[in-house]
């Protein structure tokens, strides 16, 4: 095992490596990643290639470019490497000095069903952290198939547009797997405090106040939170409730519950704080209660509030708005539409993914016999 040291050379200097597609990158990752860290003084995150992703286990919503963004955005990580190997080796660990790999609590394949740690377990250099339970890539597919008239159906079986039906993907009754297997999220003061960094602002520093859904935090929101901070010291999100959100965005929108995008958000690294169920409107209490320097909003018109007035009219009557735009086109709607597009692959996918599950859940069981 390779011997690292702090700079000064008092004390042992541990690199932590973690590896995985990242995904749909949502807070059970990043609650992944926080848990790795901890366990040592230096993360180092390898992140899989499309075409790695495809052989072993289908498609990928994003492309590997946007997963590296948004992996590097996380507040636990010192280092990504891109198009890391799919099965974790000894070769890789020692390749960047790490002393061992972490990884979650659920069962990670190769196409041909071999565990992808086995070299690293074998080796006593694998490390086990608690997987968050109620969040998945699977889960979020699964909300997105029944987003749309086509395939919304609460019922037994999900239909496309030419009346074929499948098991549907939202329906925890069906699922076998603990890991492919969908459920929700249970929120608590805990995991909010373990991901918020619990700093207020310093003294003269310049407060950004930015508000809005984030619903399945992007690179698009990414982009955003990334040139507002630029404007400032100490970036604030406020997070619409889901009421509101659906008011403005209608359909089966928010995606993710507030607590979700709570999490979600608290886990990039441009972001100081998060204001849980903001006002729709900036209103003159919120701004001088975060004694606020500037509001700033994307270039998406805003929609106006109940009473049909303009949410950012305070802000701007006294000069302390501003609009900023992300660079970037992604957008909540634009991911739904990927996995809409691709809906039978992406339900083709899980099933093999959870047979695969069930396979080697038995014979561990077997082995235990």
């Amino acid at each position: 095992m390779p011997e690292n040291k702090l700079p000064n050379g008092h004390k042992d200097f541990v690199k932590v490596w973690c590896d995985g597609c990242y995904d749909m990158v949502h807070f059970g990752h990043a609650n992944s990643l926080r848990q790795a860290k901890a366990l040592g003084d230096y993360l180092i995150v390898g992140v899989h290639t499309d075409a790695e992703i495809t052989k072993h286990k289908g498609p990928p919503v994003f492309n590997e470019q946007e997963r590296y963004k948004m992996v590097r955005a996380i507040k636990w990580v010192d280092e990504v490497v891109e198009g890391a190997p799919y099965v974790t080796s000894l070769a890789t660990l020692d390749k960047y000095g790490c002393d061992f790999c972490v990884h979650g609590d659920d069962i990670t394949m190769t196409a041909d069903g071999q565990d992808t740690y086995k070299e690293v377990k074998e080796a006593g250099r694998y490390r086990e952290v608690q997987r968050t339970a109620g969040i998945s890539t699977t889960d979020l597919v699964g909300r997105m198939l029944l987003l749309t008239r086509n395939h919304f159906r609460q019922g037994q079986y999900e239909y496309d547009v030419d009346g074929e039906h499948s098991t549907t993907m939202g329906q925890c009754s069906s699922a076998r797997s603990p890991y492919t297997g969908c459920s929700r999220f249970l929120p608590t003061t805990q995991k909010i405090m373990q991901f918020s960094d619990g700093k207020p602002p310093e003294p003269g520093d310049r407060v950004i106040y930015v508000a809005g859904a984030f619903d399945l935090f992007h690179v698009g929101h990414l982009d955003f939170l990334e040139k507002a901070r630029q404007h400032g010291d100490y970036l604030i999100v406020g997070l619409h409730t889901d009421p509101v959100v659906n008011r403005y965005k209608g359909s089966n929108y928010p995606i993710m519950n507030l607590h979700e995008r709570v999490l979600s958000v608290l886990a990039c690294k441009y972001v100081s704080e998060v204001v849980i169920g903001a006002p729709y409107s900036v209103t003159k209490d919120l701004v001088d209660h975060f004694e606020v320097a500037l509001v700033i909003h994307g270039e998406t018109p805003a929609a106006p509030d109940d009473d049909g007035s303009d949410p950012y009219e305070y802000p701007k009557k006294i000069g302390k708005f501003k609009t900023v735009s992300s660079g970037n086109d992604m957008t909540t709607e634009k991911i739904v539409d990927r996995i809409i597009k691709n809906h039978k692959e992406f339900i083709n996918r899980n099933k093999r993914k959870e047979a695969k599950e069930i396979e080697l859940i038995k014979s561990l069981e077997q082995a235990k016999v």
